[in-house]
């Protein structure tokens, strides 16, 4: 497939990404487009972990207020310069994200954040669940109930509800790649009537 500017242009339009990256992952992917958002998407992750130690000075705040009132998400988003946090894309991937935590409630922003004793309490409720199995497989089903409570319960983990293939992390190390500054959730909160 020939890489031509219109190519390049529906990449850029579909990622946000510059177009020298769009350009050099078409032509690595040989033009294919799909092959060239992996090849985006796996870069993004390089990029995002090389702008991991630097200061967050600026962000935004955004809250999500789901139709009927009853619950609302609100994110506080930060960034480097308030050139970044002052962009419209970057207080729309803020409202996504207030969004994506309205509908989904989750309890931690990552791994790190799972404490031991939500751990224990899980662990005993998936215990009395498995049971019936025979014990060769009792374990290995445990450990499954349990990486899959921690996947369900953490932001960064969860599948994005706009778009189920990229999770909350794939979409901040997106956005870091897009906008080239260190991006990261700092806090978010779910409120609701019940």
């Amino acid at each position: 497939m020939a890489i031509t500017t219109d190519t390049i242009k529906l990449l850029r339009d579909e990622t946000g990404v510059s177009i020298m990256q769009c350009k050099k992952a078409l032509e690595e992917a040989g033009g294919d487009m799909e092959k060239a958002k992996i090849i985006l998407r796996k870069s993004s992750a390089a990029i995002a972990t090389k702008k991991g130690d630097r200061t967050l000075g600026a962000g935004t705040v955004a809250a999500y207020t789901h139709a009927g009132g009853t619950v609302v998400g609100v994110v506080v988003l930060a960034c480097e310069t308030d050139f970044v946090s002052r962009n419209e894309e970057f207080g729309k991937l803020a409202y996504d994200i207030a969004m994506h935590v309205a509908a989904t409630n989750p309890q931690f922003k990552s791994r790190e954040d799972v404490q031991e004793s939500d751990l224990r309490a899980a662990r005993e409720v998936f215990a009395k669940e498995v049971e019936s199995l025979p014990e060769a497989s009792r374990e290995k089903a445990l450990t499954g109930k349990l990486e899959a409570f921690a996947k369900e319960k953490t932001l960064l983990e969860q599948p994005f509800v706009k778009d189920g293939n990229v999770t909350i992390k794939q979409l901040i190390e997106s956005a870091v790649q897009k906008f080239g500054e260190k991006v990261e959730i700092v806090r978010f909160e779910r409120l609701s009537v019940k």
